[in-house]
């Protein structure tokens, strides 16, 4: 029986946590980053704030065998809160993702790496946003925190196909991670 080749997979959150629900991505990864540990024999997870950076990210991405990334999207016929899970060769054609609510440089990021033919296996984490620049804060919609949950089981689900187990290690909230994502640097911890 042949030994197993390491899997790197990056959870790569996008969004701007300044403008509510736009933040979900950011603030996403940030809550799994504090609630779980991530175990795997053959596999590493890493977990990035890719925040509104874009093609600046490229140099990271290419450097995974599987990519998943949250972030907002537009569908038809959703509402606010709404989750859905998607190949990004296969994406449904309900579906409007243009890697952020605000800006389409995340999906023009993911197509460039794409025809050099670099990308990894890539899944799209998206979530229907209530609230998206109404207001400069940090307060997520009830939608969006109700979502918190199935999204938390698809990622959980998804890096258990992968035998990646999951433990808890802290419980905490999505609200109060909402409040202090922009103190957290996801690679070094948190700068309180």
């Amino acid at each position: 029986m042949g030994r197993r080749t390491l899997m790197n997979v990056l959870i790569l959150g996008i969004g701007n946590i300044l403008f509510q629900d736009e933040g979900i991505g950011a603030h996403f990864i940030h809550y799994l980053d504090e609630k779980y540990e991530f175990e795997a024999k053959d596999s590493t997870v890493s977990i990035v704030d890719g925040g509104t950076l874009a093609q600046r990210l490229i140099p990271l991405i290419v450097k995974y065998d599987e990519l998943i990334v949250v972030d907002c999207i537009d569908a038809d016929d959703s509402m606010p809160g709404d989750v859905y899970f998607f190949d990004y060769h296969k994406a449904p054609s309900n579906i409007n993702w243009q890697g952020s609510a605000h800006e389409v440089e995340m999906l023009q990021t993911l197509n460039m790496i794409d025809m050099n033919k670099d990308l990894p296996q890539t899944n799209v984490l998206g979530v229907i946003p209530k609230r998206v620049a109404d207001d400069t804060t940090f307060e997520l919609s009830k939608e969006i925190i109700s979502a918190v949950k199935l999204m938390e089981e698809v990622v959980v689900k998804y890096l258990n196909k992968l035998d990646i187990q999951t433990k808890i290690k802290n419980e905490t909230t999505i609200e109060h991670i909402a409040q202090v994502s922009f103190k957290r640097d996801i690679i070094n911890g948190p700068k309180i």
